[in-house]
Protein backbone atom coordinates (compact mmCIF):
# COMPACT_ATOMS: atom_id res chain seq x y z
CA UNK A 1 0.00 0.00 0.00
CA UNK A 2 1.68 3.19 -1.20
CA UNK A 3 5.10 1.97 -0.05
CA UNK A 4 4.11 0.93 3.47
CA UNK A 5 6.47 -1.73 4.85
CA UNK A 6 7.86 -3.13 8.10
CA UNK A 7 9.97 0.01 8.68
CA UNK A 8 6.88 2.24 8.88
CA UNK A 9 4.95 -0.44 10.76
CA UNK A 10 7.58 -0.21 13.50
CA UNK A 11 7.66 3.60 13.48
CA UNK A 12 3.86 3.78 13.70
CA UNK A 13 3.85 1.51 16.75
CA UNK A 14 6.40 3.79 18.44
CA UNK A 15 4.08 6.81 18.18
CA UNK A 16 1.66 5.27 20.67
CA UNK A 17 -1.65 6.62 19.33
CA UNK A 18 -3.97 3.60 19.55
CA UNK A 19 -7.00 5.35 18.03
CA UNK A 20 -5.09 6.72 15.01
CA UNK A 21 -4.68 5.10 11.61
CA UNK A 22 -1.70 5.41 9.24
CA UNK A 23 -2.06 7.42 6.03
CA UNK A 24 0.27 8.92 3.45
CA UNK A 25 0.26 12.58 2.45
CA UNK A 26 -0.25 12.76 -1.32
CA UNK A 27 -0.77 16.52 -1.78
CA UNK A 28 0.04 19.69 0.14
CA UNK A 29 -2.32 22.62 -0.42
CA UNK A 30 -0.90 24.83 2.30
CA UNK A 31 -4.00 25.14 4.47
CA UNK A 32 -4.78 21.42 4.36
CA UNK A 33 -3.58 18.14 2.90
CA UNK A 34 -4.80 15.29 0.75
CA UNK A 35 -4.09 11.94 2.34
CA UNK A 36 -4.63 8.29 1.36
CA UNK A 37 -5.30 5.72 4.07
CA UNK A 38 -5.08 2.66 1.85
CA UNK A 39 -8.74 2.58 0.93
CA UNK A 40 -9.72 6.13 0.07
CA UNK A 41 -8.46 9.66 -0.48
CA UNK A 42 -9.62 12.44 1.82
CA UNK A 43 -8.76 15.92 3.09
CA UNK A 44 -7.07 16.43 6.42
CA UNK A 45 -5.70 19.25 8.54
CA UNK A 46 -2.58 19.18 10.68
CA UNK A 47 -2.21 19.92 14.40
CA UNK A 48 1.20 21.07 15.70
CA UNK A 49 3.04 19.24 12.91
CA UNK A 50 4.14 20.24 9.42
CA UNK A 51 3.96 17.19 7.13
CA UNK A 52 5.38 17.02 3.60
CA UNK A 53 4.19 15.12 0.56
CA UNK A 54 5.31 11.51 0.92
CA UNK A 55 5.13 11.55 4.71
CA UNK A 56 3.43 8.74 6.58
CA UNK A 57 1.29 10.24 9.33
CA UNK A 58 -0.99 9.25 12.18
CA UNK A 59 -4.55 10.32 11.34
CA UNK A 60 -7.39 10.65 13.79
CA UNK A 61 -10.76 12.23 13.03
CA UNK A 62 -9.48 13.99 9.92
CA UNK A 63 -6.56 15.53 11.81
CA UNK A 64 -2.88 14.67 11.35
CA UNK A 65 -1.50 14.30 14.86
CA UNK A 66 2.00 12.96 14.24
CA UNK A 67 4.56 12.31 11.50
CA UNK A 68 6.26 8.94 11.34
CA UNK A 69 10.05 9.03 11.35
CA UNK A 70 11.21 9.61 7.79
CA UNK A 71 13.40 7.16 5.91
CA UNK A 72 14.60 9.80 3.47
CA UNK A 73 14.13 13.57 3.39
CA UNK A 74 14.29 15.67 0.24
CA UNK A 75 14.87 19.24 1.41
CA UNK A 76 16.52 22.56 0.71
CA UNK A 77 17.33 25.71 2.63
CA UNK A 78 14.19 27.83 2.70
CA UNK A 79 14.33 30.99 0.61
CA UNK A 80 15.09 34.20 2.45
CA UNK A 81 17.72 35.12 4.99
CA UNK A 82 16.63 32.78 7.79
CA UNK A 83 18.55 29.52 8.02
CA UNK A 84 15.68 27.06 7.99
CA UNK A 85 15.08 23.69 6.41
CA UNK A 86 12.20 23.32 3.96
CA UNK A 87 11.14 19.71 3.45
CA UNK A 88 9.89 19.29 -0.12
CA UNK A 89 9.20 15.55 -0.10
CA UNK A 90 9.70 12.60 2.24
CA UNK A 91 10.37 8.88 1.98
CA UNK A 92 11.68 9.09 -1.57
CA UNK A 93 13.64 6.23 -3.14
CA UNK A 94 14.77 7.92 -6.38
CA UNK A 95 15.44 11.54 -7.32
CA UNK A 96 14.96 12.34 -11.02
CA UNK A 97 16.85 15.52 -11.93
CA UNK A 98 14.89 16.72 -14.98
CA UNK A 99 16.76 18.74 -17.61
CA UNK A 100 15.30 20.05 -20.86
CA UNK A 101 17.50 19.47 -23.93
CA UNK A 102 16.70 23.05 -24.89
CA UNK A 103 18.10 24.48 -21.63
CA UNK A 104 21.06 22.45 -20.37
CA UNK A 105 22.98 24.06 -17.51
CA UNK A 106 25.51 21.60 -16.08
CA UNK A 107 26.23 23.82 -13.06
CA UNK A 108 22.54 23.69 -12.15
CA UNK A 109 22.52 19.93 -12.66
CA UNK A 110 25.42 19.59 -10.23
CA UNK A 111 23.46 21.56 -7.65
CA UNK A 112 20.31 19.47 -8.07
CA UNK A 113 22.33 16.24 -7.91
CA UNK A 114 23.86 17.40 -4.63
CA UNK A 115 20.36 17.99 -3.23
CA UNK A 116 19.40 14.52 -4.47
CA UNK A 117 22.36 12.87 -2.73
CA UNK A 118 21.56 14.81 0.46
CA UNK A 119 18.09 13.28 0.58
CA UNK A 120 19.38 9.73 0.88
CA UNK A 121 17.67 8.74 -2.37
CA UNK A 122 19.40 7.46 -5.52
CA UNK A 123 19.66 10.24 -8.15
CA UNK A 124 19.30 9.93 -11.91
CA UNK A 125 19.24 12.56 -14.66
CA UNK A 126 16.33 12.70 -17.09
CA UNK A 127 16.95 14.66 -20.32
CA UNK A 128 13.55 15.71 -21.70
CA UNK A 129 12.52 17.20 -25.06
CA UNK A 130 15.15 15.20 -26.95
CA UNK A 131 13.06 15.63 -30.10
CA UNK A 132 13.80 19.39 -29.99
CA UNK A 133 17.59 18.90 -29.86
CA UNK A 134 19.81 18.54 -32.91
CA UNK A 135 22.33 16.43 -30.98
CA UNK A 136 20.77 14.74 -27.93
CA UNK A 137 23.61 12.20 -27.76
CA UNK A 138 26.22 14.92 -27.30
CA UNK A 139 24.05 16.50 -24.61
CA UNK A 140 23.83 13.13 -22.88
CA UNK A 141 27.64 12.82 -22.93
CA UNK A 142 27.93 16.33 -21.45
CA UNK A 143 25.52 15.42 -18.64
CA UNK A 144 27.30 12.13 -17.96
CA UNK A 145 30.52 14.10 -17.43
CA UNK A 146 28.99 15.80 -14.35
CA UNK A 147 26.57 13.09 -13.21
CA UNK A 148 29.27 11.19 -11.29
CA UNK A 149 27.94 7.78 -12.27
CA UNK A 150 24.24 8.62 -11.95
CA UNK A 151 22.23 7.21 -14.83
CA UNK A 152 21.34 9.64 -17.64
CA UNK A 153 18.14 8.80 -19.53
CA UNK A 154 17.31 10.60 -22.78
CA UNK A 155 13.55 11.00 -23.23
CA UNK A 156 10.93 12.53 -25.47
CA UNK A 157 7.27 12.78 -24.55
CA UNK A 158 6.53 13.18 -28.27
CA UNK A 159 8.30 10.07 -29.59
CA UNK A 160 8.17 8.01 -26.41
CA UNK A 161 11.96 7.61 -26.31
CA UNK A 162 13.32 6.63 -22.91
CA UNK A 163 9.94 6.15 -21.21
CA UNK A 164 10.48 2.38 -20.88
CA UNK A 165 13.78 3.01 -19.06
CA UNK A 166 12.01 5.28 -16.60
CA UNK A 167 9.30 2.68 -16.03
CA UNK A 168 11.98 0.17 -15.05
CA UNK A 169 13.03 2.53 -12.24
CA UNK A 170 9.46 2.92 -10.97
CA UNK A 171 8.91 -0.55 -9.59
CA UNK A 172 5.91 -1.19 -7.31
CA UNK A 173 6.08 0.59 -3.93
CA UNK A 174 9.00 2.81 -5.05
CA UNK A 175 8.63 6.58 -4.82
CA UNK A 176 10.52 9.08 -6.95
CA UNK A 177 10.58 12.86 -6.89
CA UNK A 178 11.04 15.09 -9.93
CA UNK A 179 13.46 17.96 -9.42
CA UNK A 180 14.17 20.66 -11.97
CA UNK A 181 13.50 24.23 -13.03
CA UNK A 182 10.22 25.54 -14.43
CA UNK A 183 9.65 24.47 -18.01
CA UNK A 184 11.85 21.38 -17.81
CA UNK A 185 8.89 19.19 -18.75
CA UNK A 186 8.20 17.44 -15.44
CA UNK A 187 4.40 17.45 -15.69
CA UNK A 188 4.52 16.51 -19.38
CA UNK A 189 6.79 13.60 -18.47
CA UNK A 190 4.31 12.32 -15.89
CA UNK A 191 1.47 12.54 -18.41
CA UNK A 192 3.55 10.59 -20.95
CA UNK A 193 4.33 7.87 -18.40
CA UNK A 194 0.66 7.61 -17.41
CA UNK A 195 -0.53 7.74 -21.02
CA UNK A 196 -3.12 10.40 -20.14
CA UNK A 197 -3.24 14.08 -19.26
CA UNK A 198 -3.39 14.12 -15.47
CA UNK A 199 -1.00 16.97 -14.73
CA UNK A 200 -1.82 20.38 -16.25
CA UNK A 201 0.71 21.79 -18.72
CA UNK A 202 1.01 24.84 -20.94
CA UNK A 203 1.74 24.67 -24.61
CA UNK A 204 5.46 24.77 -25.32
CA UNK A 205 6.84 27.46 -27.58
CA UNK A 206 8.69 26.24 -30.68
CA UNK A 207 11.91 27.28 -28.93
CA UNK A 208 11.20 24.54 -26.39
CA UNK A 209 10.60 26.97 -23.56
CA UNK A 210 7.60 26.58 -21.32
CA UNK A 211 6.31 27.27 -17.84
CA UNK A 212 5.62 24.69 -15.18
CA UNK A 213 1.93 24.51 -14.24
CA UNK A 214 2.42 22.68 -10.94
CA UNK A 215 1.51 24.99 -8.06
CA UNK A 216 1.78 22.45 -5.25
CA UNK A 217 3.61 19.23 -4.48
CA UNK A 218 1.65 16.13 -5.34
CA UNK A 219 2.16 12.35 -5.27
CA UNK A 220 0.86 10.56 -8.37
CA UNK A 221 0.19 6.82 -8.27
CA UNK A 222 1.19 4.83 -11.35
CA UNK A 223 -0.69 1.78 -12.70
CA UNK A 224 2.48 -0.29 -12.13
CA UNK A 225 2.42 0.48 -8.39
CA UNK A 226 5.21 3.04 -8.38
CA UNK A 227 4.71 6.68 -7.36
CA UNK A 228 6.00 10.05 -8.58
CA UNK A 229 6.07 13.26 -6.56
CA UNK A 230 5.87 16.31 -8.79
CA UNK A 231 7.16 19.63 -7.46
CA UNK A 232 6.84 23.22 -8.66
CA UNK A 233 9.94 24.53 -10.44
CA UNK A 234 12.45 25.71 -7.87
CA UNK A 235 13.45 29.36 -8.23
CA UNK A 236 16.01 28.84 -5.46
CA UNK A 237 17.74 25.46 -5.11
CA UNK A 238 19.71 26.24 -1.97
CA UNK A 239 21.46 23.33 -0.29
CA UNK A 240 20.68 22.31 3.26
CA UNK A 241 23.07 20.49 5.59
CA UNK A 242 25.31 17.58 4.67
CA UNK A 243 28.63 18.43 3.03
CA UNK A 244 29.20 14.71 2.44
CA UNK A 245 26.62 14.92 -0.37
CA UNK A 246 29.16 16.74 -2.54
CA UNK A 247 31.26 13.60 -2.65
CA UNK A 248 28.54 11.91 -4.67
CA UNK A 249 28.68 14.61 -7.33
CA UNK A 250 32.32 15.71 -7.22
CA UNK A 251 34.13 12.48 -6.40
CA UNK A 252 36.73 13.29 -9.07
CA UNK A 253 37.67 16.52 -7.28
CA UNK A 254 37.74 14.90 -3.85
CA UNK A 255 39.97 12.10 -5.17
CA UNK A 256 42.34 14.71 -6.60
CA UNK A 257 42.42 16.54 -3.25
CA UNK A 258 43.67 13.36 -1.55
CA UNK A 259 46.81 13.55 -3.72
CA UNK A 260 47.74 17.05 -2.55
CA UNK A 261 51.00 17.28 -0.59
CA UNK A 262 49.26 18.96 2.35
CA UNK A 263 46.10 17.57 3.94
CA UNK A 264 44.79 21.10 4.60
CA UNK A 265 45.58 22.34 1.09
CA UNK A 266 43.46 25.33 0.03
CA UNK A 267 44.15 24.57 -3.67
CA UNK A 268 45.38 28.11 -4.34
CA UNK A 269 49.16 28.57 -4.01
CA UNK A 270 50.44 25.53 -2.11
CA UNK A 271 53.21 23.49 -3.75
CA UNK A 272 52.30 19.94 -4.69
CA UNK A 273 48.58 20.73 -5.13
CA UNK A 274 47.00 18.07 -7.35
CA UNK A 275 43.98 20.23 -8.09
CA UNK A 276 45.90 23.27 -9.38
CA UNK A 277 47.95 20.87 -11.51
CA UNK A 278 44.76 19.33 -12.94
CA UNK A 279 43.34 22.78 -13.64
CA UNK A 280 46.55 23.79 -15.41
CA UNK A 281 46.71 20.79 -17.74
CA UNK A 282 42.98 20.68 -18.46
CA UNK A 283 42.11 17.45 -16.63
CA UNK A 284 39.76 19.46 -14.39
CA UNK A 285 37.42 22.09 -15.79
CA UNK A 286 37.62 25.44 -14.02
CA UNK A 287 33.83 25.89 -14.07
CA UNK A 288 33.30 22.51 -12.38
CA UNK A 289 35.84 23.30 -9.65
CA UNK A 290 34.29 26.75 -9.08
CA UNK A 291 30.86 25.10 -8.78
CA UNK A 292 32.27 22.68 -6.19
CA UNK A 293 33.77 25.47 -4.12
CA UNK A 294 30.57 27.52 -4.32
CA UNK A 295 28.45 24.63 -3.05
CA UNK A 296 31.01 24.00 -0.30
CA UNK A 297 30.72 27.61 0.84
CA UNK A 298 26.91 27.40 0.90
CA UNK A 299 26.93 24.28 3.05
CA UNK A 300 29.49 25.72 5.45
CA UNK A 301 27.47 28.93 5.78
CA UNK A 302 24.35 26.90 6.62
CA UNK A 303 26.31 24.94 9.24
CA UNK A 304 27.70 28.11 10.82
CA UNK A 305 24.30 29.78 10.95
CA UNK A 306 22.65 26.65 12.33
CA UNK A 307 25.29 26.40 15.06
CA UNK A 308 24.84 30.08 15.87
CA UNK A 309 21.09 29.63 16.17
CA UNK A 310 21.52 26.64 18.47
CA UNK A 311 23.96 28.59 20.65
CA UNK A 312 21.52 31.50 20.80
CA UNK A 313 18.62 29.20 21.74
CA UNK A 314 20.78 27.62 24.45
CA UNK A 315 21.72 31.03 25.87
CA UNK A 316 18.07 32.06 25.90
CA UNK A 317 17.12 28.85 27.71
CA UNK A 318 19.72 29.34 30.45
CA UNK A 319 18.79 33.01 30.75
CA UNK A 320 15.17 32.01 31.40
CA UNK A 321 16.32 29.43 33.97
CA UNK A 322 18.48 32.03 35.73
CA UNK A 323 15.64 34.56 35.84
CA UNK A 324 13.29 31.90 37.24
CA UNK A 325 15.80 30.87 39.93
CA UNK A 326 16.34 34.47 41.00
CA UNK A 327 12.60 35.02 41.22
CA UNK A 328 12.30 31.87 43.34
CA UNK A 329 15.10 33.08 45.67
CA UNK A 330 13.40 36.44 46.14
CA UNK A 331 10.14 34.67 46.97
CA UNK A 332 11.80 32.39 49.55
CA UNK A 333 13.49 35.36 51.28
CA UNK A 334 10.19 37.00 52.02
Amino acid sequence: MLGWDSYFDEKFAQIGLPTATPARVIADFGADYLIHDGSSTKRASARRVDPAVGDWVALSGGVIGAILERRAVFSRRASGTETKQQVLAANVDITFVVVAATDVNVRRVERYLAIGWQSGAVPAVILTKADLSDSPDSVRVELESVAAGAQVIVTSSVTGEGLDEIQLQLRPARTCVLLGPSGAGKSTLINAILGQDVMPTREIHRSGEGRHMTSHRQLVQLPTGGMIIDTPGLREAQLWEGEDALGGVFDDIEELALRCRFSDCSHVTEPGCAITAALADGRLERGRFDSYRKLQRELRAVAVRSDARLRLDERRKWKQITVAMRAKDRYLRR
